[in-house]
């Protein structure tokens, strides 16, 4: 869980600005030393005393990307953004947590903004989350998007869609397609991250509330808390899911065991379900996401109660229950991720890129035949809680929770 976050008002104005990210490119052949296995870049102590279940599974070897590349603050004054998405055309989609998004050009530039979604329920981590372009966007123009709604007996992470109507500067014929049932009180896990499959159907993500009530849900099959799930563009469970049929269960269920997943992509090689999420005090986790599988929460973690107790009975692994592929400890509070679908930096072709809420920075993960590799941090100097991450034409983007749009690129 992200610390809760101070809120400011809108500034309507962008500006457009150059880092210097030599420091964070030095050649290992210019310099003799060998960048592909630094130390960890971790040196905190751990909250816990907790051994990992393999070598590699935390605290791996750093390294620091040679290839040179620059940092431009594209825009400021963004509100509170949580998501950015690229568009077919290269501008992005940008959703403001109060209820509505954004258009940017390449540049930064605001080109218009979009309401007329159903209310939300702006309060804590809660209000207009994730959003996922339609695989036939271009035809279609029938967007996606996630958010906290107020309903009978609390609120709950729901999954709408409608039409984005740019000339209009709104979305037509919005309608909620999912409820992650049941509603709780309270403002605090609601995920939520989507992402389309090749085959069109929408993984969403979503937490178990953070409460007690909630947390035990996390194991049940009949509840939507703390779960990955797969559905079709109406809401319907997606053909081949895990649990279709089985007595009690919900059949949108995909996997399960899950404390709170802002982070979820597609790797963009073995086109498997990579998922990121939140521990309590240590114990932040990088998954793969595959169908049927439990992945633990709150039975096994690697993390302590946030007043330094052991979650349970204080285990971290149990037969049955998936291990982590990587995890923290301390906390990095991961946000959205991408995968870097691309080669302008050789180097960090099919890498992992998670944003960073309490640790400031951009993750960068090295990943190879399913295992970590190599961590570095990126623009850790900025002292910015990074929202999202996205990936478009060699570059990344990401936006910040004080309403930042940074573009990283080679130079």
């Amino acid at each position: 869980m992200s610390p809760k976050m101070l809120f400011s008002l809108p500034i309507a104005f962008f500006v457009f600005c150059l880092y210097d990210c030599s420091n964070n490119n030095a050649s290992g052949t210019a310099s003799g030393v060998d960048t592909s296995r630094l130390p960890p870049v971790e040196k905190k102590k751990p909250n816990s005393n907790y051994k990992p279940a393999f070598t590699g599974q935390t605290r791996i070897s750093g390294v620091k990307t040679e290839t040179p590349y620059k940092t431009e603050k594209l825009a400021t004054g963004l509100g509170h953004p949580w998501a950015v998405v690229p568009m077919p055309d290269g501008r992005m989609l940008i959703t403001e947590k109060s209820g509505y998004m954004q258009i940017h050009n390449a540049n930064g530039t605001l080109v218009k903004k979009i309401t007329g979604f159903p209310a939300v329920d702006y309060n804590g981590q809660g209000g207009l989350l994730d959003v996922a372009l339609d695989p036939d966007f271009t035809k279609n123009k029938m967007i996606y998007w996630s958010f906290s709604e107020k309903v009978s007996g609390g609120n709950l992470m729901a999954v709408a869609k409608g039409t984005l109507n740019e000339a209009g500067g709104n979305v037509d014929n919005p309608v909620v397609i999912f409820r992650a049932t049941p509603a709780l009180r309270g403002g605090l896990h609601f995920g939520s991250r989507l992402v389309f499959t090749k085959e069109g159907y929408l993984f969403v993500s979503t937490g178990e509330r953070s409460v007690l009530e909630g947390r035990m849900q996390a194991q049940l099959l009949n509840s939507g808390l703390g779960k990955i799930f797969r559905i079709t563009k109406e809401g319907k469970p997606a053909p081949g899911n895990p649990f279709i049929g089985k007595t009690g269960a919900m059949p949108e269920i995909y996997a399960y065991g899950i404390r709170n997943a802002q982070s979820l992509d597609i790797h963009p090689a073995s086109g498997e379900l990579w998922e990121a999420e939140f521990g309590p005090r240590g114990g932040d986790e990088v998954n793969i996401i595959r169908s049927g599988k439990n992945y633990g929460w709150p039975v096994i973690t690697y993390g302590i109660e946030y007043g330094g107790d052991q979650v349970g009975v204080g285990i971290q692994q149990q037969a049955g229950m998936e291990q982590p592929i990587y995890y923290w400890d301390p906390v990095v509070s991961p946000s959205g991720m991408t995968f870097y679908k691309g080669k302008a930096i050789p180097e960090w072709e099919n890498n992992l890129f998670i944003g960073g809420l309490s640790s400031t920075h951009i993750v960068r993960l090295v990943i190879k035949q399913n295992k970590v590799v190599g961590e570095e941090r990126l623009l850790a100097d900025t002292n910015e809680r990074f929202r999202d991450v996205a990936y478009n034409n060699g570059m990344l983007y990401a936006v910040t929770d004080s309403g930042i749009l940074y573009r990283i690129s080679k130079k």
